[in-house]
């Protein structure tokens, strides 16, 4: 039974991490993410919110919610390093309804506040 429940839990997070990956990079500041929270992505994969993050949790050691956030910051470091989008247009091509919220979430994971960090890339580039 446990290896048939690891099988499914493999099969859940390879198709929930494709489908994360496929959303990036993102190359149009005019379009936004369209899957952001584990509910998004256990509706489009058909299956209960609760059985998608006991699966990534079983697979990956890590919670869906950590995933994305993780997968999203690192997109983020990614547009701050090299686009010349603002910090406006970075935070609706990341799927954050305001700026400031995407102000908040950045100085969470990073310690430094998203103008800090490009300011930190362009003097180490």
């Amino acid at each position: 039974m446990k290896q048939k429940l690891g099988f499914a839990s493999q099969r859940i997070n390879s198709a929930f991490l494709e489908l994360l990956e496929n959303q990036f990079p993102i190359i149009d500041k005019g379009s936004s993410l369209k899957l952001r929270s584990p509910s998004d992505f256990a509706e489009h994969l058909n299956i209960h919110v609760n059985h998608l993050n006991r699966a990534v949790k079983y697979v990956s050691g890590k919670t869906t919610s950590f995933m994305i956030k993780d997968r999203i910051l690192q997109e983020s470091k990614r547009l701050l390093a090299i686009s010349m989008w603002n910090i406006s247009e970075i935070a609706f091509a990341l799927g954050f309804g305001e700026g400031t919220h995407f102000n908040f979430f950045f100085k969470k994971h990073t310690k430094m506040n998203p103008t800090q960090f490009r300011t930190s890339e362009k003097k180490e580039g």
